[in-house]
């Protein structure tokens, strides 16, 4: 089959396009490296949309939340991320989080059934020269091609840190410390699975962070800024001995029911928590949240096992951490993602700088129905910048600061600000601008789907 648009790389960015322009007419291509001899340093399989981090969405609120209104977004164009994450999905409380192998395995069968669209396991080396393209290589870019890219671009690559957390067997979790719960009893009451520690526990803990043996940088990786967003826990420990008890370990919500007393009949809240998410449909797979580290992996099995209920635990995998790269968006890309230097290619996903599994698909789908555009011939408007579809596009494309850009979550700070609505009133006034706006882009555009 020849195709109309070229697209490298088959993860969540590239999936979308590849959706969104196949549902429109579009021939598409896809370029995949995995399974064609080549791997990344995070990857484990060659499935389209891996998700390599995280098994979760994040929240699907989207009266009140940035991220859950992009879900809603998404949802109106038929989204593909967004249909097989629904059939893939786990429970986790108001999030959104889904069985990894049975979402990508849910993604590359409709892509692969799909008369549009042929995947090809193949490693591309070099920016093509001519046809439309849409890049979505991830921040996990092969080496050869990001040369190309920074070739083309004229401006040397950024990096950050992204990081990997660990699963647990949930087998092996002693149910007799631990106990079923979401913060302040949102879900269904077993979406979280919770390992309390006390002070001095908590303390040692903390310590062994400290003190354990840690992967070695190598030279190129040095000088290299975190990600705020997906921080090693030793790093966060290293910023202070609280800092962990006011993020990923932090016990407020959570009544322990192992420690009651008459004045808390329902339990007491422990100094610090450990909360484990559910990672697979069968529940088996529990991943520690917020555990992403560099810690060596002998060094990770011996201090996780100190957690209270983690004594005896078994890993499916162990916290990894790797090196991402991005583009200066703001500087080499116009405002529909097309290199300046080379406007018939399109960047997409995480390379572009923004964060999140649901903001590369967002990424994706907005390239995807640039590029059907331009082959209908039909002018381009943009989402609205009051969506989270536009405020996201906007940041990436121009209206963050080029001389300190770093990737980026979908958040209300993106949003054109509300003067005139008191500060417990602004996320929805937030999100219900954002309907109606975004509601009428779509059928000014007609792209919502039959």
């Amino acid at each position: 089959m020849t195709h109309d648009v070229h697209i490298i790389g088959g993860g969540l960015a590239g999936s979308e396009a590849a959706w969104q322009l196949a549902q429109r007419g579009a021939k598409v291509r896809i370029s995949e490296m995995r399974g064609g001899g080549d791997m990344t340093p995070a990857h484990q399989t060659d499935g389209l949309a891996e998700l390599v981090c995280s098994n979760s969405f994040r929240s699907d609120d989207d009266e009140r939340n940035a991220v859950g209104l992009l879900h809603h977004e998404l949802r109106r164009l038929d989204s593909i991320i967004m249909a097989a994450g629904e059939d893939a999905r786990v429970p986790a409380g108001s999030a959104m989080a889904v069985d990894r192998d049975a979402f990508s395995a849910n993604v590359e069968r409709i892509l692969m059934e799909h008369p549009n669209v042929t995947v090809v396991r193949e490693r591309v080396d070099a920016l093509p020269e001519s046809g439309l393209t849409i890049v979505a290589t991830g921040p996990l870019t092969a080496a050869s091609l990001a040369e190309s890219i920074v070739a083309a671009t004229g401006q040397d690559r950024l990096a950050f840190f992204d990081a990997i957390a660990p699963i647990v067997h949930r087998e092996s979790i002693d149910m007799d410390i631990c106990w079923f719960q979401s913060r302040w009893d949102k879900g269904d009451g077993k979406d979280y699975i919770n390992c309390p520690m006390t002070k001095d526990q908590y303390l040692a803990f903390h310590q062994g962070l400290l003190d354990g043996d840690k992967t070695e940088f190598k030279e190129w990786e040095s000088n290299t800024p975190y990600f705020e967003g997906c921080m090693p826990i030793e790093v966060m420990a290293s910023r202070g001995v609280d800092t962990l008890r006011f993020g990923p370990m932090k016990p407020v919500g959570l009544d322990n029911p192992r420690d009651t007393t008459p004045e808390f009949p329902q339990g007491r809240w422990p100094h610090a928590v450990v909360q484990l998410r559910q990672d697979n449909k069968l529940g088996t797979l529990w991943n520690m949240v917020g555990f992403q580290t560099k810690l060596k992996h002998g060094a990770q099995v011996e201090l996780f096992r100190t957690i209270p209920g983690l004594e005896n635990a078994e890993f499916a995998r162990l916290g990894g951490l790797h090196r991402n790269t991005f583009l200066n968006s703001p500087l080499v890309l116009d405002r529909q993602m097309r290199l300046k230097s080379a406007p018939h290619i399109r960047f997409a996903g995480q390379i572009t700088g923004c964060e999140g599994y649901v903001e590369s698909a967002t990424v994706g789908l907005l390239t995807g129905l640039m590029a059907a555009a331009d082959l209908a011939d039909r002018p381009w408007e943009a989402p609205p910048a009051t969506s989270a579809m536009g405020a996201l596009l906007s940041h990436i494309t121009g209206d963050a600061e080029a001389e300190t850009y770093q990737p980026m979550n979908v958040n209300f700070g993106l949003f054109p600000p509300l003067h005139d609505v008191k500060k417990k009133q602004r996320k929805e006034a937030y999100t219900n601008r954002a309907k109606d706006d975004f509601g009428q882009w779509l059928s000014r555009m007609e792209l919502a789907p039959a």
